[in-house]
């Protein structure tokens, strides 16, 4: 009955342990309506009072439970009245502070509630007018909030925060007594103005700047009525970088841990991480299986474009220059290099070039490439060509029994391997031309020459050892020896029979292959960057879809669907669904964003 009376009359007259939970309990059954039951009518009763079990076994209200339950419609024993002043743990000298804190605790429920500061300040101005309104009905206000209004409501709200913030030194100072000696504010030497802030008295007494940046306000940058003034303040600097917004602030404000916000406060601010936006880095991957098993040259193969190259067509009168590309093919396992001229970006011309390569170096298992939009300098009509063409390529590849993969869009470091071979082409190739057109023939002539040179480049640092007389290059794995040294005499085959003969040249495949697993596939076990991952993604994480081809405020924002981990269980590309449908991106065009 004592309880019930509790929860029936007001809270606010109940001593802070019991308040504290009979609001907990109104609030979680406030659509609940609650009931008496009398002693002599609760099972519970007998059991926990004590009853011999021959009676209890003989009981119907154990069994059966009481009479008013059986009833179609129930109607619980009404309960006594009693008096809200006799329950115990009654007060009668709070009222006044109970509305204070009422008060408060409205003011403070309005803070976390609301994300500007201006749009909080002129409510609690509007709160104060109609108590005021009420209490002078004879001298209402009913015009626009003065600059009287908003200033009384700011204060009133930075009273509050230095309340719930420093509540013993707010007391302490409100009393005009010392504070004590483990206060954090104790260096600050903090007193409280006429308007009832506490201020930092500081040592500026006899300098010559105004009172406000002399004896700034303290507040603390937990506080979430902080985070809205820094909030306001960087908007008002027109979204200013941390150090700049903290400089501001201290003008009229002391913020503890004011530069640790500011920071948080820029970090989070979405327009601001839209200009500076860093896409996510994830730790390098595992070697794939065709990277480290010796195997046929050109078996996984990884293909790229260079270009364009201007070639000079004499055919007829003058001289005219016509676009051609370059096709590079990069072995997987031995990195060895083919290279064919095309002279237009057709699928013809792509397949005739690959009929060529097959003709020459066999019909590749596996063909690796980038997807058409990531195709690096390269022009227009080379980034919308496999774009364009997916279909006719892929059912190109299948008759021809090749299994064609493309890599995320935008993504070249998945294809490292074929675009350092595009680069080392690059490489002789602007030394060569400079500014000269060459013909067809002899740019074919010049390309295949680059190509020896680049077939002849050793695959692991040279050796030391004195009886170590050559290196190991991917020539060596076409046609046993660099194409760039010079044939060595044949070996006199007087004595030596034919089936001595085969084991030497089996002996000879041996040692390369022997050195391939010793010597080059060692060297590819240490990661050479991308030590470590920044940060993994989750599904409906919201992020921002990197294009260099527009400003940051353009980018697509997007939301993860679905992730895509690597045999080391690392994800490093993912679906995202955007409002012009659903992409697949790797993580160095994702940037994720503080907001879910």
């Amino acid at each position: 009955m004592i309880v019930l009376g509790w929860l029936a009359g007001p809270s606010n007259r109940l001593k802070p342990f019991v308040r504290n939970r009979v609001n907990e309990i109104q609030e979680s059954t406030r659509e609940q309506t609650w009931s008496y039951v009398p002693s002599k009518l609760n099972p519970a009763d007998l059991v926990s009072r004590g009853m011999k079990a021959d009676d209890l076994s003989m009981s119907t209200l154990w069994w059966t439970g009481p009479d008013f339950l059986h009833h179609s419609i129930i109607q619980f024993p009404t309960m006594l009245n009693t008096n809200a002043d006799n329950l115990p743990e009654v007060s009668f000298h709070t009222n006044i502070q109970t509305n204070i804190n009422e008060n408060n605790n409205l003011i403070t429920k309005l803070i976390t509630n609301n994300s500007k500061l201006t749009k909080l300040i002129r409510i609690v101005a509007y709160i104060y007018r109609f108590i005021h309104n009420c209490k002078n009905k004879n001298n209402k206000i009913t015009s626009n909030l003065t600059y009287t209004e908003i200033k009384s409501s700011k204060t009133k709200l930075l009273q509050l925060a230095q309340q719930e913030s420093f509540p013993e030194e707010y007391k302490l100072l409100s009393l005009g007594k010392h504070l004590q000696p483990k206060s954090r504010l104790l260096s600050l030497t903090p007193f409280l103005d006429d308007q009832k802030l506490i201020r930092v008295g500081g040592r500026l007494n006899n300098a010559y700047y105004s009172y406000d940046i002399k004896h700034p306000i303290l507040l603390c940058s937990r506080h979430h009525l902080t985070k809205l003034l820094f909030d306001m303040q960087h908007m008002a600097l027109l979204h200013a970088p941390p150090q700049l917004l903290l400089a501001s602030i201290r003008q009229t404000y002391h913020p503890l841990g004011g530069r640790n916000l500011a920071r948080h406060l820029f970090h989070k601010c979405v327009r601001c991480i839209r200009f500076k936006a860093r896409p996510l880095q994830m730790s390098m991957g595992n070697l794939p299986t065709d990277r480290t098993q010796l195997e046929y040259p050109f078996l996984h193969t990884g293909m790229d474009f260079a270009g364009p190259v201007l070639i000079a067509d004499r055919k007829g009168r003058g001289s005219k220059t016509i676009k051609s590309y370059i096709l590079v093919f990069v072995c997987l396992s031995v990195k060895a290099l083919h290279v064919e001229l095309v002279t237009s970006l057709t699928t013809e011309s792509f397949l005739a070039a690959l009929r060529r390569f097959m003709s020459r170096r066999g019909k590749p298992q596996t063909l690796y490439c980038d997807n058409g939009t990531s195709f690096v300098g390269a022009s227009n009509e080379l980034s919308n060509f496999l774009k364009n063409n997916h279909d006719k390529l892929q059912s190109g590849m299948a008759e021809n029994l090749i299994n064609f993969k493309f890599s995320p869009a935008y993504s070249p470091h998945f294809g490292r391997l074929w675009e350092a071979a595009v680069k080392s082409t690059k490489y002789h190739l602007k030394r060569i031309l400079s500014l000269t057109h060459l013909t067809y023939e002899e740019l074919n002539c010049c390309l295949i020459q680059i190509e020896a040179i680049l077939n002849s480049r050793p695959l692991t640092p040279l050796s030391s050892d004195p009886s170590d007389l050559t290196y190991l290059s991917p020539s060596h794995f076409l046609i046993g020896r660099s194409l760039l040294s010079v044939p060595q005499e044949p070996l006199t085959e007087e004595n030596i029979s034919r089936l001595e003969r085969f084991q030497r040249v089996e002996k000879l495949k041996q040692h390369f292959s022997s050195r391939f697993s010793n010597e080059y596939v060692t060297l590819l076990q240490q990661k050479t960057k991308w030590h470590t991952s920044t940060d993994q993604l989750q599904v409906g994480t919201m992020v921002l879809v990197k294009d260099r081809a527009l400003p940051p405020l353009l980018w697509l924002l997007g939301r993860v669907t679905k992730l895509y981990p690597g045999t080391d269980n690392v994800t490093r590309v993912a679906d995202i669904r955007t409002k012009k449908g659903f992409i697949r991106r790797a993580y160095n065009n994702l940037c994720p964003l503080p907001i879910t």
